[in-house]
């Protein structure tokens, strides 16, 4: 019996030792290559990584229906708008706060329960053979609303989180009646209904569709590294981006972020992989993987988005936790402009 028990008690301890030396992540971002980085960090630790992927609300709907008896530790998202959301409903908790994380993290891209991991500006496309540079001179967001832009503008539709953070950081900025009124100026500026992804309103500005376009910065980086194909290349070619507000607070910034889930079971692990995916040569793999902004400093850039230019000036005055908290104003103003 004796014997028994003492086998039962090294198969508890056995058990307790493989999950301590595990981390499960669910992650909404599609990059092979941060399956990449995972493995590094195994590597590197000893740590296995598991990950669930899928998309964000599907995620999010599995890690609130299996509730105390989730394995989730950490969620990894595009927008700081979703993990906001994602924060509000209660289903993260504190603790990314490591004296490696604050150091290596501005305040502004971070809180205590979620994290940037890599940055993102949403900017503007313009074909250069029809629009000028006296039309160019000092654009900002809240200029795409002018009447000179009637029948000349592509952006996605209302439902994108990207566009819901942008217009969420225009009523913390300008204020809600001011981004209702901005919103219309928008729909009434489009060359069509929305429609794709942020690749499909560059391609619209190429072929002639529309002059000017939103969207994020990777979306083009990753059209001219041919990635997506000759025909993409030659398109992106076409177009030119431009960073609004340069007069003022500057170019909107977004981020690719991680959420610490609560009652993570490996709470541990998972500060560490953030760590991890904060240190020079994590951010070295992402950036020359996803063509996104690296997070910290000392990092540069993959060349094609050096390329678009580095030194625009980022908007650092508006903290991305403000896209979480004005969202459900955002798309109020939007679909009430009437924004598809």
């Amino acid at each position: 019996m004796k014997t028994m028990m003492k086998i039962l008690l090294i198969f508890i301890f056995i058990s307790a030792e493989a999950i301590a030396n595990e981390v499960n992540i669910f992650s909404a971002r599609h990059y092979d290559s941060d399956v990449q980085l995972y493995e590094k960090f195994t590597a590197k630790t000893g740590i296995k990584v598991n990950v669930v992927s899928g998309k964000s609300g599907a995620l999010e709907k599995r890690i609130i229906e299996e509730g105390s008896e989730s394995k989730a530790d950490l969620y990894i998202t595009a927008d700081a708008g979703r993990l906001g959301a994602f924060e509000a409903k209660g289903m993260l908790q504190s603790g990314l706060i490591s004296n490696t994380i604050k150091s290596a993290v501005p305040k502004n891209f971070r809180t205590s329960k979620w994290v940037g991991i890599a940055k993102r500006a949403r900017i503007v496309y313009f074909a250069p053979e029809r629009v000028s540079g006296a039309e160019l001179a000092g654009l900002t967001y809240e200029s795409l609303a002018d009447p000179k832009w009637k029948g000349r503008l592509v952006i996605r539709a209302s439902n994108n989180i990207y566009n819901q953070s942008l217009v969420a950081s225009l009523v913390k900025n300008n204020g809600k009646a001011a981004a209702a009124q901005w919103s219309k100026g928008v729909v009434s500026n489009m060359a069509r209904d929305p429609k794709g992804n942020d690749r499909a309103q560059i391609l619209a500005v190429a072929a002639g569709e529309a002059d000017i376009a939103v969207a994020n910065t990777y979306y083009l980086a990753l059209m001219l590294s041919g990635k997506k194909g000759a025909e993409q290349q030659a398109a992106a070619k076409k177009v030119k981006p431009f960073f609004p507000n340069q007069d003022g607070r500057g170019t909107h910034m977004n981020i690719s972020g991680a959420g610490l889930v609560k009652g993570a079971p490996n709470k541990e692990n998972a500060i560490k992989l953030v760590e991890f995916l904060l240190s020079e040569e994590a951010q070295n793999h992402i950036v020359n993987n996803t063509f996104e902004y690296p997070m910290i400093a000392g990092v540069s850039p993959h060349p094609l988005v050096v390329n678009m230019g580095l030194d625009f000036k980022q908007d650092l005055k508006t903290k991305v936790v403000n896209y979480g908290k004005r969202q459900a104003e955002a798309l109020e103003v939007m679909t009430g402009a009437g924004w598809k």
